[in-house]
């Protein structure tokens, strides 16, 4: 395997996530020794680069993200990896010059190849096409230390309903098996997210509590500072449940619900996440509008590139349910917005409280049920709220008091890799299990279209507006409130201790 030719190749290499993610992930992979010894990586883009100028782009992006990434010397061992085929990988004859550098690489041997397609979604099905026409999609037979594989990786987002995804599908596996196809979703490649599965099966302390008869509700917040900046074209076609719940937030709640698999390993975890997606009600477009809460940040109409009468939503809460044994009555709330108080990302598992209380109160008080956070960004952690005695108080005075592992205290000398360099590797490695499979990716779009429906037919309210800096609309917290729960943001207010 050592002696086999390896190349990436990036189609969409001059835009924004090659620079900012993709080159300093393997860059960082580089330095660790994890990429394989004989690989190359190509850019093709339209651009008119040399192998020499897209090396000087790559270097000013890796300086300017971060100084303590840069090394000169790691840089001049890595930089001799990279080239550059200029070429509209979407029209014919536009792989040429691409094909000449791959011929160039595997001189006659049967190399294997992981194309990645960071480019438009609409140049997805013409890009498979061209590479399936070219022969450039089917793996070649080998040896085991020869093996020729080629592998697709496909960014989000992945359709723009039901529709196009079954038809994408479609179009991608005419060239490429399933099997090659690695649906991407960065979240999944969160040290935090992964450390659910960990947390959740590796110990026995939670699991016979995670159901129906120990929890009330579950929240998922996925919440960004961050306005749309200059992606209104993209955005304001796309929306807040297109861009986040469909894949990001979809894939936290089936970590959280899933059965255990078998064992660790692509089919059998996407298996158990799917059973979840096909357990979960698709509701009708009315008992969606009952389910929602939308909103936009004040000045989104203003933003450059936006449509005057957009009734697109900046922001979402939404309430679904899962009908199986394990979580039949307990509502799982999702929401996610952009020009929030706070980034953060982060699992918040409400406990019911005791059946019966004991210890005297006073009147009309009442005690906080427990609470388990697990907070995926920016404060990489787990956090537990409990109730304990106030010490030397006149009676039984009770009190909420936490526990809490934080990442950077636990893993202090541990720079929490880049979601993009495990999938890389993963992908790499072939090893699917972070990646979303065909049958996932149709039945999220399911789940989310009555919701999308609701918003965007002729009934649709009006998004409501929100102070960029607040968590959202009132509409968000009438959702739990006509139920007399409200949002927690346990985990957004812990802090490691330095």
């Amino acid at each position: 395997m050592a002696n086999c030719p390896t190349t990436i190749v990036i189609f969409g290499a001059s835009g924004d996530l090659t620079s900012r993610k993709l080159i300093p992930s393997l860059f960082r992979m580089d330095r660790k020794g994890r990429l394989p010894e004989n690989i190359k990586i190509i850019g093709v883009a339209r651009s008119p680069f040399d192998d020499e100028s897209f090396r000087l782009k790559m270097a000013d992006a890796i300086k300017s993200l971060s100084a303590n990434d840069w090394n000169e010397e790691a840089w001049n061992k890595f930089a001799p990896r990279l080239g550059y085929a200029r070429g509209d990988a979407s029209m014919d004859g536009g792989l040429e010059n691409l094909q000449n550098q791959l011929e160039a690489i595997e001189k006659g041997s049967a190399g294997n190849r992981l194309y990645y397609l960071s480019v438009a979604p609409q140049l997805y099905p013409e890009i498979t096409k061209n590479l399936g026409k070219l022969g450039m999609a089917s793996s070649v037979e080998g040896s085991a230390s020869n093996p020729g594989w080629r592998r697709l990786i496909i960014e989000k987002p992945f359709g723009h309903d039901l529709s196009t995804a079954k038809s994408l599908n479609r179009v991608i596996r005419t060239h490429f098996h399933e099997d090659q196809i690695y649906r991407i979703d960065h979240y999944l490649g969160k040290e935090t997210v992964q450390n659910l599965l960990v947390f959740r099966f590796a110990n026995t302390l939670f699991e016979p509590l995670w159901n129906s008869n120990y929890i009330d509700h579950v929240q998922i917040t996925v919440a960004e500072t961050v306005t749309i900046g200059n992606r209104a074209d993209y955005y304001d076609n796309a929306g807040i449940l297109r861009d986040m719940f469909q894949n990001h937030l979809l894939q936290l709640l089936c970590l959280v619900a899933m059965e255990a698999p078998a064992r660790y390993a692509a089919d059998p975890l996407r298996n158990e996440k799917t059973k979840v997606l096909d357990a979960m009600p698709v509701f009708s477009v009315e008992e969606a509008r009952q389910r929602i809460a939308t909103g936009r940040y004040q000045g989104y109409l203003n933003e450059r590139g936006v449509k005057p009468k957009s009734q697109t939503p900046t922001f979402a809460a939404v309430e679904f349910a899962i009908d199986n044994w394990r979580w039949r009555g307990v509502p799982f709330y999702l929401r996610s917005g952009k020009g929030m108080a706070l980034r953060s990302s982060e699992v918040v598992i409400q406990f019911r409280c005791p059946p019966h209380l004991m210890f005297p109160m006073p009147p009309g008080s009442s005690i906080q049920c427990n609470r388990l956070a697990i907070c995926i960004q920016p404060d990489e952690g787990i956090h537990l709220n409990f109730i304990t005695k106030e010490p030397d108080r006149d009676g039984t005075v009770l009190v909420p008091s936490d526990m809490e592992f934080h990442y950077r205290n636990a893993y202090a000398n541990v720079k929490i890799p880049e979601a993009y360099e495990r999938l890389l590797q993963d992908a790499l490695n072939g090893d699917a299990s972070l990646f979303m499979r065909s049958d996932e990716i149709e039945r999220s779009w399911e789940l989310i279209e009555p919701f999308l429906l609701a918003t965007e037919d002729s009934h649709a309210k009006t998004p409501e507006d929100y102070h960029i800096g607040t968590m959202g609309t009132t509409g968000a917290d009438a959702l739990l409130a006509k139920n007399g729960r409200s949002w927690i943001s346990m985990g957004l207010a812990k802090k490691p201790k330095d």
